[in-house]
């Protein structure tokens, strides 16, 4: 072997041993897990200023009174008081612990937003065999080609611990949320509402069923097929709506294999493929509010934009929101003319991981821009800035998260995405005027449960 081979062999094992060092995590990195960092990932202890406690577990337990799964929440703090109000006359002195979203909100409705703070409980929690598969993955997961998708992860966080160039984190943080825990089997009827400049609205109501094919207890990565979820939707009302039906099979790596679905029309009864529902296509139940991948805040392939990992900051962000599904709220109360009645939502200062999306030169969007404000414990989305082709601030979406403590694990309890150019909003995923709140079940349906073939009867 002559010089010039050996060098270039030198060189080769240096750009491999670079290449695995951003793939894996060292067993070091990895023991911090349930140390100095949460099962999950986040940063264990507080902060500086003692106004984020350390996470000492989360919510274990369900309240007294609280009967199972399918029973609207008991609100575990609801002897909590307001710490302190933020509203026009002093919104100016926060803008440190906001967003500029939430800073346009003021701007937009100074005489009706605020933001009522409570004190932080760091309320987030996983069941042992989820915190179990999420200590493997630290040890095991990877991101497919351009991050299109992830690689040898299942049934837990991905990347709890985040590595590689800057790029990389970004999407690990984004995977982080597309496969967040919320249950193996959920049902659910709720309603969404798009709320016009005059606070006047039609619900629109569904009854939805999803199978987290990411947590099936008896699945593995191998075994998932690429699918991620399977979803299935029925109008229920209004009565132009009723009887039509939705079935999606969610994939992974959307480069790889599209988005699967189909629609059931009930004048024709038929099943047919629906078109693909991605990227900006909008969602006309939302009154075109919300666009197909702003659905759960963020979905989809990433491939679109350029990722950038921003760090973890301190936000007021929602959360422990169990006022807003209580039993019995009405929607009339809940709303009001450019958002919601903010004497029902709760915010709390956490740490968040900022990730900021730029739309590629040689891509199509509406949005040019978008940040995220990610919640360091749940790894679920909490915040989105959407910025328009032109770059100014267009549209800001919040999830209000809380701990569905049956399982328990954080989700939301309501999506709202605001328009602030033509002052509408729409709220998705509202229940408190149902009989039950979400189901949650372990079962694992057969395999023909969410095949297009029993759409047409299961719809009827």
């Amino acid at each position: 072997m002559n010089n010039k081979s050996i060098l270039l062999c030198g060189v080769l094992a240096l750009v491999l041993g670079s290449l695995n060092v951003h793939a894996k995590v060292s067993g070091k990195e990895v023991n911090k897990l349930g140390k100095s960092l949460t099962p999950f990932g986040s940063i264990k202890s507080g902060n500086k200023n003692k106004t984020i406690p350390e996470w000492a577990g989360g919510i274990t337990e369900v309240p007294d009174g609280y009967e199972g799964t399918g029973q609207h929440h008991i609100d575990p703090f609801a002897t909590d008081e307001v710490k302190f109000a933020i509203d026009k006359s002093n919104y100016n002195g926060f803008k440190k612990y906001m967003t500029p979203g939430q800073y346009a909100l003021f701007e937009t409705y100074p005489d009706t937003f605020k933001i009522d703070v409570y004190p932080t409980h760091r309320s987030h929690s996983m069941p042992d065999w989820v915190i179990k598969n999420t200590r493997k993955n630290a040890k095991t997961s990877s991101l497919a080609k351009g991050g299109s998708g992830i690689k040898d992860a299942f049934g837990g966080i991905p990347f709890p611990i985040l590595h590689g160039k800057n790029e990389e984190k970004a999407l690990q943080v984004m995977w982080n949320h597309l496969t967040r825990w919320r249950g193996i089997f959920l049902t659910q009827r709720a309603s969404e509402l798009a709320v016009q400049r005059d606070g006047s609205y039609t619900p629109i109501t569904k009854q939805g069923e999803i199978f987290f094919n990411f947590h099936n207890p008896k699945g593995s990565f191998k075994k998932m097929k690429n699918i991620l979820f399977y979803y299935l939707t029925f109008n229920k009302a209004p009565a132009r709506l009723a009887g039509g039906a939705l079935l999606i099979h969610e994939t992974m790596d959307q480069l790889k294999e599209k988005r699967q679905a189909w629609d059931y029309n009930s004048g024709q009864r038929r099943v047919r493929r629906a078109p693909n529902l991605a990227y900006d296509s909008p969602i006309a139940s939302s009154d075109n509010t919300r666009t197909a991948d702003d659905t759960d805040m963020y979905n989809g392939a990433p491939d679109r934009y350029n990722w950038e990992y921003k760090g973890v900051k301190e936000f007021f962000i929602p959360y422990n929101n169990y006022k807003i599904g209580g039993k019995g709220v009405k929607y009339k109360d809940l709303t009001m003319p450019g958002h919601l009645n903010p004497d029902y939502l709760r915010w709390e200062l956490h740490r968040v991981h900022v990730v900021e999306a730029t739309l590629k030169k040689s891509s199509r969007h509406i949005y040019k821009k978008r940040v995220y404000y990610i919640d360091e414990d749940s790894w679920g989305v909490a915040l989105v800035d959407q910025y328009d082709t032109r770059g100014e601030l267009w549209r800001v979406s919040m999830a209000l998260l809380k701990n569905y403590y049956e399982l328990p694990g954080t989700w939301t309890g309501g999506d709202v995405y605001h328009d602030l150019q033509s002052r509408r909003y729409s709220v998705n995923g509202l229940y408190s005027e149902e009989r039950q709140a979400p189901v949650f079940e372990d079962k694992v349906p057969n395999k023909r449960y969410f095949k297009p073939s029993s759409l047409r009867r299961r719809a009827r």
